[in-house]
């Protein structure tokens, strides 16, 4: 079954989907409305991952992959592939979607317990398929919210640097320049044709 978990839901065979490139609310909508189309009931999404249900307790697999791919997401199937995908989410929630409180953690006890595996393990696994550190992709994305937030324009460098867990607005500038090459003023003039979506900030 393409190495996906069988369990039982209302007495029907349900599988979860672990799934790549989903990075935002209005992924797990599309995802939710495909499979529902497909005529499978959708017992939850979340970032990366859905679950399904299917009355007649058969799945087509490649189906849902041809229209998970038609809508720029892929279907992972290997164990450390899922996990290094778990690992991004875990960054991209932490950086993007959760409070301020949460970015003053320590991010390596924070991923291992989402992950629920040994941080050691899994900044080597990381490492070795990413071509980066966990650490240059954190500071990878937290440069990128940086950016969004400076394009809305609503808060001051201080409020911004505050957000993102940074010591001080020195300490964003120096990490913003050497990722963009240019200063974060510098950057709210040219705004948007410097930005990037979030699952494409190692590319």
């Amino acid at each position: 079954m393409h190495c996906l978990f069988l369990s039982k839901f209302k007495e029907m065979a349900s599988i979860k989907l672990y799934i790549k490139n989903m990075v935002c609310d209005r992924c797990k909508r599309v995802v939710a409305e495909e499979l529902t189309n497909l005529g499978y009931t959708v017992i939850s999404v979340g970032l990366g991952e859905a679950e399904i249900s299917s009355p007649d307790n058969t799945f087509d697999m490649e189906i849902i992959k041809q229209v998970m791919e038609a809508n720029g997401f892929d279907i992972l199937d290997d164990r450390k592939t899922k996990l290094i995908e778990q690992v991004k989410l875990a960054v991209i929630e932490l950086i993007h979607q959760q409070g301020t409180a949460d970015l003053h953690i320590n991010v390596s006890d924070y991923i291992a317990q989402k992950v629920g595996l040994d941080y050691n393990y899994i900044s080597s696994l990381f490492s070795a398929f990413e071509g980066i550190t966990i650490e240059k992709y954190l500071i990878l994305q937290r440069v990128e919210r940086v950016k969004e937030l400076l394009v809305y324009n609503e808060l001051s460098l201080k409020e911004i640097a505050y957000e993102l867990g940074y010591s001080s607005v020195a300490h964003l500038s120096n990490q913003f320049k050497k990722v963009t090459g240019l200063t974060p003023g510098h950057f709210r003039q040219v705004k948007e044709t410097k930005r990037k979506t979030i699952d494409k900030v190692q590319e």
